[in-house]
């Protein structure tokens, strides 16, 4: 296991062997959550990622993120990379470009979005913004 505080606000913690993509994870956090919201970015191995699913979703299988609002100013997400792995080809993105996508999936879901057309045109103006 590794943990970077990449600052204050955002710790990203990585627990399998693959390299974190180089994605702005700052610039986004702070784009989307505000500079003073404090994020643990997690990378857990397939077990976990499994396990959170079956948990949270009562779903099989690894998941590929997920988010927790922990306080008002704090929240956790979990991308599972081998999942990403597994489902960028399916929505036709690059493993970084799609990693990058469930980031900015994850925020806005701690900005307190839920799925519809609302979530998907903020998502969208974001992901613009970063050319993602």
């Amino acid at each position: 296991m590794q943990t970077k505080n990449i600052s204050k606000t955002l710790s990203i913690t990585c627990n399998v062997k693959k390299k974190i993509p180089s994605i702005q994870w700052q610039d986004i956090k702070d784009t989307i959550l505000g500079k003073k919201y404090e994020l643990s970015l997690v990378f857990p191995d397939k077990k976990t990622a499994t396990q959170l699913h079956q948990d949270w979703k009562n779903k099989p299988g690894p998941v590929n993120i997920l988010s927790f609002p922990i306080e008002n100013n704090v929240g956790e997400i979990f991308i599972s990379l081998d999942q990403a792995k597994t489902e960028c080809k399916k929505f036709d993105r690059n493993y970084e470009n799609y990693v990058a996508f469930l980031f900015i999936h994850g925020c806005a879901h701690l900005k307190g979005h839920v799925h519809g057309n609302l979530m998907e045109t903020f998502e969208q103006n974001i992901r613009k913004k970063f050319d993602i």
